[in-house]
């Protein structure tokens, strides 16, 4: 036996103990989603049927558009609490402009449905830009400035719509949350291409390696010329704009738009991002591995609703998974 060979067993095997880790923190979200899927396929014999195959990806597709606009933010160091809130406006605003009801449309709807996704989209760019400036422009705490603002854009939903519903969707707009193409389901099809733009941002732009940059060292990336308040402007502003779509999503999916959709989805939105391996403290993380913590909530939530279990376990489950994450995060950034 050769020595190399002899120091790397004396190291711990084969694989000396760095690159067992980076092995880890490079695969073991995809293991631990596979681990979690053989159990419950392995529990229930209906978990990989086609039908619940889809039914899971439905579910998944909200809180994964949700939470790769988390990881922007995350990635800066930041935080958005407002997201479940912005989902609740921006859906009640764009469906009183599709909607065919006298009492709860705006005048002259039902519009086209491009008028109808520009609104929704409009109200959470705006939102998010509004967060934005006050953490980037005014050095506010993120986690007071998306605070004020889930307030803020909750009440002015139940401002907008009066504290009602906004029923009678047209089917156009409807058909982005119940339609398919090629019996792929619309939301997925929308949350892949929201997946696709993000994962190039941040792994084949400048704007992406300045994101990463301003997490990583917020002083240093300033000291070599990166333009951080803007960094920290625009990513606010994506989170916003995907937390409109995701409520335009709900809002079809759900044929109604309700005042009080998206309550604590910031938090399955977060769960997803850290689970995913993006650590709270910036500069690291990739939008793969949030949809694959979206995913796992997802299965989660699926194969224990399958099992028959109550949803107070799920959300149980779902605090251990984040406070284990964190953990093992801290632990990777300060060592045992």
């Amino acid at each position: 036996m050769s020595v190399s060979e002899n120091d790397n067993k004396s190291a711990g095997g084969w694989f000396g103990s760095d690159q067992r880790r980076l092995l880890i923190q490079e695969y073991g979200i995809f293991l631990a989603f596979l681990l979690l899927a053989g159990v419950l396929a392995f529990s229930n014999e209906y978990f990989l049927t086609a039908g619940n195959i889809s039914n899971i990806l439905l579910q998944t597709s909200i809180n994964g558009v949700l939470a790769i606009g988390m990881t922007f933010v995350i990635l800066t160091r930041g935080i958005d609490l407002s997201v479940g809130s912005v989902v609740a406006l921006a859906g009640i605003v764009s469906a009183s402009f599709a909607t065919t009801s006298a009492t709860a449309g705006i005048v002259g709807a039902p519009y086209p449905v491009v008028v109808d996704l520009g609104i929704g989209l409009l109200v959470g760019i705006a939102c998010g830009a509004v967060s934005g400036v006050i953490v980037s422009r005014f050095s506010v705490p993120a986690f007071v400035a998306t605070l004020g603002m889930l307030s803020a854009a909750r009440g002015l939903t139940l401002i907008y719509g009066a504290g009602r519903p906004v029923p009678a969707l047209t089917p156009a707009f409807r058909w982005i949350g119940t339609g398919d193409v090629l019996n792929i389901p619309a939301p997925v099809i929308i949350l892949a291409v929201v997946f696709a733009v993000s994962w190039w941002i941040l792994n084949r732009t400048r704007f992406g390696r300045y994101i990463y940059a301003v997490g990583g060292n917020p002083h240093a990336a300033k000291t070599s010329g990166i333009n951080t308040t803007r960094i920290r402007f625009l990513v606010y502003v994506i989170s916003g704009g995907l937390a409109g779509i995701a409520g335009m999503l709900l809002s079809a999916r759900t044929g109604s738009a309700l005042p009080q959709a998206g309550v604590a989805y910031e938090l399955d939105a977060i769960a997803a991002v850290v689970i995913g391996g993006t650590s709270l403290s910036g500069g690291v993380g990739r939008v793969t591995g949030t949809l694959i913590g979206a995913l796992i909530i997802g299965v989660m939530n699926n194969g224990l609703d399958l099992m028959g279990i109550q949803s107070y376990y799920q959300q149980v489950l779902k605090g251990a998974l984040i406070v284990g994450a964190v953990m093992l995060d801290q632990k990777r950034n300060f060592g045992a």
